[in-house]
């Protein structure tokens, strides 16, 4: 009978330890399928963001385009997230996010397209073996 309690007790023990950390990824992987899925106008872009705040400008590169982004509160909270990961304040980083595309107002310069940013699905940690920068020193 000892035994018997003895290895229910450990099957239980087993069974009931889990990891949350999965809990947490399953739980971000819902949120960002949502906001995929979403019908509201905005588009969903994964690409590699840059802020340059001497300039006050700020891009999205995707894999087939340049986007202008809006500088407002939401670019600056993707801004703050993005600096976590950055070396140098030259260094792209990979988000995802959902935006809103619009032409670029007559007579600006600049990309055809520019992004209003709306949500932060994900930021990621660059590449280290993608090493496609120049630097120039004196």
């Amino acid at each position: 009978m000892k035994k018997v309690f003895a290895l229910i007790f450990c099957i239980s023990l087993f069974v009931s330890c889990k990891n949350d950390t999965k809990t947490n990824s399953v739980e971000e992987e819902q949120a960002a399928s949502k906001s995929y899925d979403q019908n509201d106008g905005l588009i969903t872009l994964k690409g590699d963001f840059i802020y340059d705040e001497s300039q006050n400008a700020a891009v999205i590169q995707t894999a087939n385009s340049i986007y202008g982004v809006v500088i407002d509160d939401n670019m600056k909270a993707l801004n703050e997230k993005v600096k976590a990961y950055k070396k140098e304040s030259t260094d792209m980083v990979p988000v995802t996010v959902r935006a809103k595309r619009f032409a670029k107002p007559e007579g600006e310069e600049g990309w055809p397209f520019r992004l209003e940013i709306k949500e932060t699905i994900k930021v990621e940690a660059p590449n280290p073996e993608q090493n496609d920068v120049i630097k120039i020193e004196n």
